[in-house]
C-alpha cells in the first residue's frame, strides 16, 4: 500500500513538472512591448491534429508571436459550428508546449474566462459580439478580479466608439493593467467591399483617447476576403498599429468557421513579408526638421480654414435674419441641391474623394441651419 502511495506522489509530480505552462508575466511584458505583433491561428480550433499542425507550421514562419485559436465562438445565427469548447483547451497547452508560442482564446462569459485561466491561457480577448452588451462585459470583468492576465478588446460590432471605451474602462476597474485594444471594422447595412467596413476615424479616435493601449488591427474580419487581407494589413500599418491579428488555418478552403478570410501559415508568411513597415518617428534631425516645416504649412492652413468656416456662419446667420424678417423657412431645399450639385463637382476636379465633400458639405449645412435656427428663435 505504501509503495502505491509512493508511486501516486511521484507521478503528480511528474504531471506538474511537465504541465505546459503559461507565459511568465515578465515574459509577457515584453511580448507585449514587441512592435510590430503578430497574432495568428485558426478562426476555431477544430481537432487536436489541425491545431497541432497549424501551430508547428506557424512557428516554422519565424513571425509569429501570439498564437490564437477560437474555442467558443459566439455565432450570429444558430445551426452553426460554435467551438469545441473547453476540451479544445488541452490541445492548446500541447501546441504551446511543442512550439514555446504563447496563446490567446476569445471569452464571452464567467465560465470561460475561469476555464481559460486554469488552463493557463497567456491572452484573453472579448470579441465583439461581447462588447455590444456592457452586461456581457462586465460579467467578465467579475471574472477577471484577481488575475493578471492580458485582455484584449475588440471594437464593438456597431459604430459606436463608447461603448468600445466602457469596455475599456471595466476591465480597468477590474484590475487588469494590460489592456490591449483590437480593430475588426464595423457591421453595416448594405452592401460592401468589406465584410466589415473598417471606418478608419473611430478607430484613430480610440487610438487618441488611449495613446498608451496597445492596437492591433484584424485584417481577416474587416475584409471578409483573403485576398483583401494584404492591403488592409498595410492601411493598418501606415495608420500606425502596433500589430495584426490575421487568422490562418492548414486548409483553409474546408474551415468549420469563416473558410473564405483564413490562410494558411506558408501564404502568411507571404503577406507578412511583402509588407512595408514603417517607424512612427525618425532619429535624423534633417528628416524632422522637413517634417516639421510641412506641418506648419498644415496648421497655417488649418487656421485659415477655420477662419473661413467662421465667416461662412456669420453670414448664414445674415440670411437666416433676412429670413425671419420675410416669414420664410430656414431649409431651402432646391439651394441646398444647388450647393451641393456644385461642391461635388468642385470637390472632383480638385481630387477629393466623394465621401469626403458629401461628408464636409452636409456637416457645414447642418452647422448652417444651426446658427439661422438661433437666429430665428431669437
Amino acid at each position: 500500500m505504501f509503495g502505491f502511495f509512493v508511486l501516486n506522489i511521484v507521478y503528480l509530480i511528474l504531471v506538474a513538472i511537465n504541465r505546459p505552462k503559461r507565459t511568465t508575466e515578465i515574459e509577457m511584458k515584453q511580448l507585449l512591448k514587441k512592435r510590430p505583433l503578430i497574432i495568428s491561428g485558426p478562426c476555431s480550433a477544430e481537432t487536436e491534429e489541425q491545431v497541432m499542425d497549424t501551430a508547428n507550421r506557424l512557428a516554422a514562419t519565424g513571425m509569429v508571436d501570439v498564437m490564437r485559436a477560437g474555442i467558443w465562438k459566439p455565432r450570429t445565427r444558430p445551426g452553426t459550428f460554435e467551438g469545441v469548447g473547453t476540451k479544445g483547451l488541452p490541445w492548446l497547452q500541447h501546441a504551446r508546449k511543442a512550439t514555446g508560442i504563447p496563446l490567446a482564446v476569445e471569452v464571452a462569459t464567467a465560465r470561460q474566462v475561469e476555464d481559460a485561466l486554469h488552463f493557463d491561457v497567456d491572452i484573453l480577448w472579448i470579441g465583439a459580439r461581447s462588447v455590444v452588451n456592457p452586461m456581457s462585459v462586465q460579467e467578465i470583468a467579475n471574472a477577471l478580479k484577481g488575475s493578471d492576465v492580458p485582455v484584449l478588446i475588440k471594437n464593438p460590432m456597431n459604430p459606436d466608439i463608447d461603448l468600445w471605451s466602457g469596455a475599456v474602462e471595466r476591465i480597468s476597474i477590474a484590475g487588469i493593467t494590460n489592456i490591449g485594444l483590437i480593430h475588426r471594422g464595423f457591421s453595416t447595412y448594405g452592401k460592401h467591399k468589406y465584410r466589415n467596413p473598417p471606418i478608419w476615424h473611430l478607430a484613430i479616435e480610440m487610438r487618441r483617447r488611449y495613446p498608451d493601449l496597445m492596437m492591433i488591427c484584424d485584417p481577416a474580419h474587416i475584409s471578409g476576403r483573403r485576398d483583401l487581407i494584404q492591403s488592409v494589413s498595410q492601411k493598418a500599418i501606415d495608420l500606425d498599429f502596433d500589430g495584426l491579428m490575421i487568422e490562418s488555418h492548414r486548409d483553409p478552403d474546408n474551415a468549420w468557421s469563416d473558410a473564405k478570410q483564413q490562410v494558411t501559415p506558408e501564404v502568411l508568411k507571404s503577406i507578412l513579408e511583402s509588407l512595408i513597415w514603417r517607424e512612427r518617428t525618425s532619429d535624423s534631425e534633417p528628416v524632422m526638421a522637413v517634417l516639421d516645416e510641412y506641418r506648419e504649412v498644415i496648421d497655417q492652413i488649418d487656421d485659415e480654414l477655420m477662419q473661413l468656416l467662421a465667416k461662412r456662419m456669420s453670414m448664414a446667420e445674415r440670411i437666416g435674419e433676412y429670413k425671419k424678417d420675410n416669414k420664410l423657412t430656414i431649409l431651402q431645399t432646391s439651394r441646398w441641391n444647388e450647393i451641393l450639385e456644385r461642391g461635388m463637382n468642385l470637390g472632383k476636379n480638385l481630387g477629393l474623394s466623394y465621401e469626403f465633400v458629401s461628408n464636409f458639405l452636409e456637416s457645414v449645412h447642418m452647422e448652417s441651419i444651426n446658427h439661422q435656427n438661433r437666429v430665428m428663435n431669437s
